[in-house]
């Protein structure tokens, strides 16, 4: 209902309609261009005066996010439900039935019909039957972008709607100002993109799919007029959610307008009437929670996608312009995410535990060279939905368990930390074939009490010494995950340079205790190498990633493409690369990461591993790492070809203290192995590069070993690894 108006106001629309009404009577007797030349001269402003808005429309408009073939849609994101579409690509039905409905004089006038405008105002002020509007389909227009221009103030966008004479004159000069610069077709375009027509579908595109789930070039005859019969009242006429009876009424009336113009036959309006309504309503998904059915598990890569957003400066220089380009903005973003890829990883995650399991398996996949993430996975609904009592975070959660944030740290991840100081020793001089006889328990230089004190000092031990001690070397050591190998090979080059490397490579320390031992004590963090800092699958997978591109880091990035609504690409997409590690260093540990997924390195040093099923489950070339943190509490296995590195960690993330067991890790392994094959299915074989011998050093054929003992647990005795979580703070 419109506000009451004011007496001085009721007589100023009196002496306008009077004015008005002499006008159209004068047209009778006036040529048309004579009319259209005094609404022209007496009216009108400059195009150039217009407001913004009207002469570039800004209509706020649905992003949409594709996985990466460009075709399947993952969900959109969106404020106002509107998509623009050309003209060409509206049925010509639909142009008709519009024109029919809401401006007969459309193709005649020029921007405002006098006869109109006066007939609705004298039926208004005298009482005359329902309030009439007296607007054209170009004045409709000017008032719908007024209404909606977000760079107008709350204050200006209701002012556009007022019952007021200044408010009907402003409309006819921009209408007439309008007409002078654009042709029909356009300004019909601009209104079919604009228009209201109820159920929360703002313009023909998203009515299209929300009445009759199907494009606008494929509405027929009866759609059509069912559609543009809503404009007039879109909220009371929506046969969804309105009244359906007068819905049909009012088609009715466009059909019989259409048959009175000329655009169709008495007998087709007649047809047309007859036919039954059949609506296919289907809601638009509207951001991360509401990804395409069957499919909530890509919420968690949605929800990624967004905070990655929310970072870059070309969408706006806060976070909260950024999120409005997001929201209105009409982007059509092809992101990363593999479909395929990130169903075998999601079969794989729930392989190991169920969607209700307190425990998890989060899995990322990223691609070495790009950076592009192309699958995150994990045992957990994407969703807001209540969890039973006593279960804070499954079935169903929004938390990134995957990437870390938002207060979620991440997790331990054992032995896969070697890496870093295999590459530490690597870069600063250290050879593959550095020997060391790594002894059952090993003194350090770290003070130390209690059951891991040797003398006072740190004592970290291996987890089962006839498989582990002995003479060892960086491709044994690390096939077998010789604890004590790698501690003295820690000290040989300084932990500091072993928790920069990690850090190079993308580690990002989300605990607080861990941002502060990194900076202010690294020098003397002697168990970084066994991985007692919490990362992410997402941050361990893209740190692999790192060495399986020969030593470049790209930053993780969950997009291939960014187009504007205007068909310009944004400078988003490209990976952002750059070295970080020698080459030759990166080779050398890929090289002795073949030993502990039961493959052979360049100069035949492997003998024993901690993962050997990874090389028959693959079959292709492959490396990796397995890792075990404090009392089993989490199991991690990483690997890589040049193609892709995948990374999951088995953990609780509500407590870190309910340990997952060793018994899970073989199951993880499995798990990840078999994304990796997925993600390489189709691909061309590619081997490593081998290492040059100079990094290499002096191989030599190992001597026969003792029978390794059964799946080695790579976990500290339970004293000493009690001792080395206490001695993180």
């Amino acid at each position: 209902m419109p506000p009451p108006r004011s007496p001085l106001s009721r007589l100023f629309t009196v002496l306008l309609a009077g004015l008005l009404a002499g006008l159209a009577l004068a047209a009778a007797a006036l040529p048309a261009n004579l009319l259209l030349g005094y609404a022209a001269t007496s009216a009108v402003g400059s195009y150039a005066a217009l407001p913004e808005a009207l002469r570039t429309p800004t209509t706020p408009q649905r992003s949409y996010l594709y996985a990466n073939d460009g075709k399947t849609l993952i969900t959109t994101f969106y404020d106002v439900n509107r998509t623009d579409v050309p003209l060409a690509e509206i049925a010509p039905v639909m142009r008709e039935a519009i024109v029919a409905a809401e401006d007969r004089r459309f193709y005649s006038h020029g921007g405002t019909d006098l006869r109109g405008i006066a007939r609705a105002l004298v039926a208004n002020v005298t009482g005359g039957g329902t309030e009439q509007g007296g607007s054209t389909l170009t004045m409709q227009y000017v008032r719908n972008v007024l209404k909606t221009d977000p760079n107008r103030t709350a204050e200006e966008r209701a002012a556009a709607t007022e019952q007021t004479v200044g408010r009907k004159l402003q409309e006819i000069r921009y209408a007439t100002a309008l007409e002078q610069r654009l042709s029909k077709d356009e300004i019909l375009n601009r209104y079919l993109n604009i228009a209201y027509f109820g159920s929360g579908a703002y313009g023909i595109a998203a009515a299209s799919q929300r009445y009759f789930a199907k494009s606008p070039a494929e509405l027929t005859l009866p759609e059509a007029a069912l559609l543009a019969g809503l404009v007039q009242s879109p909220d009371a006429y929506s046969p969804i959610d309105g009244d359906a009876d007068a819905a049909l009424a009012r088609r009715a009336y466009v059909l019989d307008a259409m048959a009175a113009t000329g655009r169709i036959t008495a007998e087709q309006a007649t047809a047309a009437q007859a036919e039954k309504v059949t609506l296919r309503p289907t809601q638009q998904p509207n951001g991360c929670t509401a990804v395409a059915d069957g499919h909530d598990d890509w919420g968690f890569f949605c929800d990624y996608l967004r905070q990655w957003w929310l970072t870059q400066p070309a969408f706006g220089e806060t976070v909260a312009e950024r999120e409005q380009a997001l929201r209105r903005g009409g982007y059509t973003v092809v992101t990363s995410l593999d479909p395929k890829l990130q169903q075998t990883a999601q079969e794989q995650a729930t392989a190991v535990y169920g969607y209700d399991d307190k425990r998890a398996l989060p899995i990322a996949a990223v691609q070495p060279g790009t950076g592009r993430v192309l699958a995150m996975a994990v045992n957990r609904h994407y969703g807001l939905d209540a969890n039973p009592d006593g279960q804070t975070n499954h079935p169903n959660t929004v938390n990134p368990l995957i990437s870390g944030g938002g207060g979620v740290d991440g997790y331990q991840a054992g032995s896969t930390f070697k890496l870093f100081t295999m590459l530490a020793a690597l870069e600063n001089g250290k050879q593959l074939a550095t020997g060391f006889d790594a002894p059952s328990r090993l003194p350090t230089r770290y003070a130390a009490e209690g059951e891991a004190s040797c003398g006072g000092k740190w004592c970290p031990a291996n987890a089962n010494p006839q498989w582990m001690d002995g003479y060892r070397t960086m491709w044994d050591g690390f096939g077998r995950s010789v604890n004590t190998y790698f501690v003295w090979l820690s000290e040989q080059v300084g932990p500091a340079k072993v928790v920069e490397m990690a850090q190079r490579l993308g580690i990002t320390f989300r605990a607080e205790a861990d941002a502060a031992f990194a900076r202010d004590n690294a020098a003397n963090w002697g168990s970084f190498t066994l991985g007692v800092a919490a990362t992410t699958p997402l941050d361990l997978a893209n740190a692999y990633a790192t060495v399986a591109a020969e030593g470049t880091y790209c930053t993780p990035l969950p997009v291939v493409s960014v187009t504007a609504a205007d068909g310009d690409k944004v400078d988003v997409g490209e990976p952002s690369c750059r070295r970080v590690l020698d080459a030759d260093v990166a080779r050398a540990a890929t090289d002795a990461a073949r030993c502990p997924v039961g493959q052979q390195t360049t100069y035949g040093q492997c003998d024993g591993g901690t993962a050997t099923a990874v090389d028959t489950i693959v079959g292709r070339p492959v490396a990796g790492k397995t890792g075990s943190s404090e009392g089993a509490a989490t199991e991690t296995f990483v690997g890589f070809t040049p193609q892709v590195a995948v990374a999951g960690i088995a953990a609780n993330p509500d407590d870190p203290g309910d340990a997952v067991g060793s018994a899970v890790q073989a199951k993880v392994i499995t798990a990840v192995a078999r994304t990796i094959r997925a993600a390489v299915d189709g691909q061309p074989v590619r081997d490593f590069t081998p290492p040059s011998r100079e990094l290499a050093g002096e191989v030599h054929r190992p001597a026969p070993q003792p029978t390794p003992t059964p799946s080695p647990q790579e976990t500290l005795p339970p004293d000493v690894l009690r001792w080395l979580n206490r001695a993180r703070g």
